[in-house]
């Protein structure tokens, strides 16, 4: 290498060694921020709970399950540092109550995690009216209601910050999961939107796709049709290393868009390649997970509900050992046996 081309070297080596650190300076230190968190009594709530609490924030967990927010109370990390509320994110006169009290109690709400959500697996024809707009209450309204509660105050100090735990199913819709796309889909529409109108206001607003995360989420989601083989196929992706991000290494990386005031993150490298190729090359995309369904995904148009926990599949001894990993991080983040 040449006198010339080794100072090319090394200059851009300098030039990316001073970048990295002007952007961590520019960081913003979370260090006594208030945190409400929707959803944050288990899965990737509680593990961003959990992650926010280590950065010195004070925690505040809304959920609807008063057990769930006892286990929370009680939780090792987070006891004697988190204030709970019992409320359903897809009523909108118990968000704004929810807000003001917390507000009320805590001062003020530095940072809101949307995160609350349901899951629910199998077939368009075996899904009902109801369950496209049970899904649009809880991930989308419940998205709506809480962000637009706390934007006035936010809004008026010129400080704060909107996270909105959207899917990579808000990108790219995915066969057997309608009710959830769609709902994600406007979601991430929301939150984009906002962080366009909020821009001149100085409060910042991120929008969150993971992929499949392992977070024993399969326990507590909803599976219609064959419900055995779509609750095998759901828990599997959501379980195995590679195809599934590990809980903790999610919120990590939420809490690191948090401070660093990304727009948009994407979650798992599977998430950020489906998202590209979409991106790139969409109509290639759905013609591809059309053949997905039609080859692979179970058939069957029984309505009937069952969830997760209550499969029958899910407790043989293959889908024990097949779902070991998915098993023990759900003993962790509060998900149900």
């Amino acid at each position: 290498m040449d006198g010339t081309k080794k100072a090319l070297v090394i200059g851009a080596g300098a030039a990316a060694l001073v970048g990295a650190a002007v952007f961590r300076q520019r960081e913003t230190d979370l260090r006594g921020k208030v945190v409400l968190i929707t959803g944050g009594s288990r899965g990737l709530g509680l593990a961003l709970a959990r992650e926010l609490a280590a950065e010195d924030c004070r925690i505040a967990v809304c959920a609807r399950d008063p057990q769930e927010l006892r286990a929370v109370r009680d939780d090792p990390a987070l006891r004697g540092r988190v204030t709970t509320f019992e409320c359903d994110v897809s009523r909108q006169d118990q968000v704004e109550s929810m807000i003001r009290v917390a507000i009320g109690r805590l001062g003020r709400i530095d940072v809101l995690v949307n995160n609350a959500g349901e899951i629910e697996v199998g077939p368009v024809e075996a899904m009902s009216i109801q369950d496209f707009r049970e899904a649009m209450d809880t991930m989308f309204w419940g998205v709506v209601y809480p962000s637009l509660a706390v934007m006035p105050e936010m809004t008026r100090r010129r400080s704060g910050h909107i996270v909105t735990i959207t899917s990579i199913g808000g990108k790219v819709a995915v066969p057997h999961l309608l009710p959830y796309t769609c709902a994600k889909f406007a979601a991430v529409g929301f939150s984009e939107g906002l962080h366009a109108e909020l821009a001149k206001t100085r409060v910042k607003v991120t929008t969150v796709a993971p992929g499949l995360m392992r977070t024993g989420s399969y326990r507590n989601a909803w599976f219609k049709g064959n419900t055995d083989r779509e609750a095998a196929w759901f828990s599997l992706g959501a379980t195995m290393p590679g195809v599934s991000i590990n809980a903790m290494r999610a919120a990590r990386q939420v809490v690191t868009a948090i401070k660093r005031g990304r727009s948009e993150t994407i979650l798992s490298l599977p998430a950020k390649l489906l998202a590209l190729t979409h991106g790139v090359f969409p109509g290639t995309t759905s013609d591809i997970l059309g053949l997905v369904n039609r080859w692979i995904l179970p058939e069957g148009d029984n309505g009937h509900r069952v969830q997760g926990r209550d499969v029958d599949l899910l407790r043989s001894s293959l889908m024990k050992a097949l779902t070991v990993l998915g098993r023990r991080v759900a003993g962790e983040l509060n998900q149900p046996a």
